[in-house]
């Protein structure tokens, strides 16, 4: 469906940063990030970190100061290999949860199996902007005793009523990182309600997370370099040219973006870059609020597609209003799925996969994951099977938004 001269889409509708972001005056009354994210979305308290990933280390480590005597987390099956790299990192025991028939969230029957008196923590996920069921899953956690991280990494903005999600929770964190809406080029920010979480998470961060020229000059540098190329002209050189080149070599794993060091880095993100995230702040609101409306006309004309679903928040929670930095499609079966992505991922159209696979299926982390056989986890395996992504960005225009429907159709 592409042609020469169409320019490549970016995988999820990230906040494009202007020129005036990186050197131009903060505005308004907030003297720094943390403030200002918690005024723009209602957030308690916040903190910034140098990544979501960070953010989920410090959470899990000031919980385990807590609770010594736990030390399994429980996580979606369906997920970022990042939180079973830093589950590891922490020295505790990953345990994996099936999802709901067809749909991200936690299957509750299965959590309740796996709830119990070594549980330190159990992490209900908000999947690309998707809002999930925290309320479900914190009364089975909290029957043993055991805390709820909101991973809301991929859902910042995004509301349960009035409230943010992330703060249904014990603690919630989100990711500043590429294509996640605002961002530092990486950082994470950490939000908990209760005194108690937000001193012991302070307390975990300032013993972790040091100030590293090293890594703080190089973020700096790639924040720079991301604000110059994450324009429609540049993508197909920074973003197309390596996705082609992934999928010739036929590596889902890479052209998902799911490659990823075992080593996490933990640092202090510099107050440059967190002022760069502060001066674009400003716009994000308006930019989610286009997002949605641009979701909203485009999932109604997807779902008029035989064949595909298009997955919403989770039915059981009132007032859900999650983002929508990508449009999640469910496909009929795991060949079409296939036969989809094997003609428009490599076209640079926007079409691609939130992660290539369940969490057991990547054989490159075996050593943090825990072993399943082929027959378990099978919603979660399904799920994996069968799911799109489907860029929301405002460079996919119109033109071939319509087309990429009718390549659908035509399979």
């Amino acid at each position: 469906m592409s042609r020469p001269a169409e320019r490549c889409v970016p995988p999820t509708a990230g906040l494009p940063l202007a020129l005036s972001d990186l050197f131009g005056r903060v505005p308004g009354a907030d003297s720094d990030l943390a403030s200002g994210l918690a005024r723009a979305f209602n957030l308690p308290w916040a903190r910034i970190e140098c990544s979501g990933t960070a953010a989920l280390v410090i959470a899990l480590t000031a919980l385990q100061r807590l609770q010594p005597g736990r030390n399994e987390v429980i996580v979606p099956a369906y997920t970022c290999p990042l939180v079973a790299i830093a589950v590891a990192h922490c020295g505790l025991e990953l345990r994996l949860c099936d999802l709901q028939p067809g749909r991200p969230d936690m299957d509750l029957d299965h959590l309740e199996r796996l709830c119990g008196a070594r549980t330190l923590a159990v992490l209900p996920t908000h999947l690309a902007g998707r809002v999930t069921d925290v309320a479900g899953a914190a009364a089975l956690a909290r029957r043993t005793g055991a805390f709820v991280i909101e991973d809301a990494a991929q859902a910042l903005g995004a509301r349960i009523g009035t409230e943010s999600v992330g703060t249904q929770g014990d603690i919630g964190f989100f990711s500043l990182a590429v294509g996640k809406g605002l961002t530092l080029y990486e950082g994470g920010v950490l939000a908990a309600r209760d005194p108690a979480l937000r001193a012991a998470c302070t307390r975990a961060s300032e013993a972790l997370a040091r100030r590293h020229a090293g890594w703080e000059l190089r973020r700096t540098l790639e924040l720079v370099a991301y604000a110059l190329c994450y324009r429609p002209a540049l993508l197909g050189v920074v973003y197309g040219r390596p996705l082609r080149n992934a999928l010739r070599a036929g590596d889902r794993v890479d052209a998902a973006g799911d490659l990823f060091d075992l080593r996490i880095p933990l640092h202090r993100p510099g107050r440059w870059r967190q002022s760069v995230g502060l001066r674009a702040l400003g716009r994000l609101p308006a930019f989610i609020a286009g997002c949605t409306d641009r979701a909203r006309r485009r999932r109604a004309q997807l779902e008029s597609l035989p064949g595909i679903e298009v997955l919403g928040d989770s039915p059981v929670v009132p007032g859900a209003a999650g983002i929508w930095p990508v449009l999640l499609l469910r496909v009929s079966d795991a060949a079409r799925r296939d036969r989809l992505l094997d003609r428009l991922w490599v076209a640079g159209c926007g079409i691609g996969l939130p992660f290539a696979h369940a969490l057991p299926d990547y054989r490159r982390y075996a050593s943090v994951v825990p072993w399943q056989d082929a027959g378990a986890l099978p919603n979660a395996r399904d799920f994996a099977a069968r799911v799109l992504s489907l860029s929301n960005s405002p460079w996919l225009d119109d033109e071939r938004f319509e087309r990429l429907c009718a390549a659908l159709v035509a399979d």
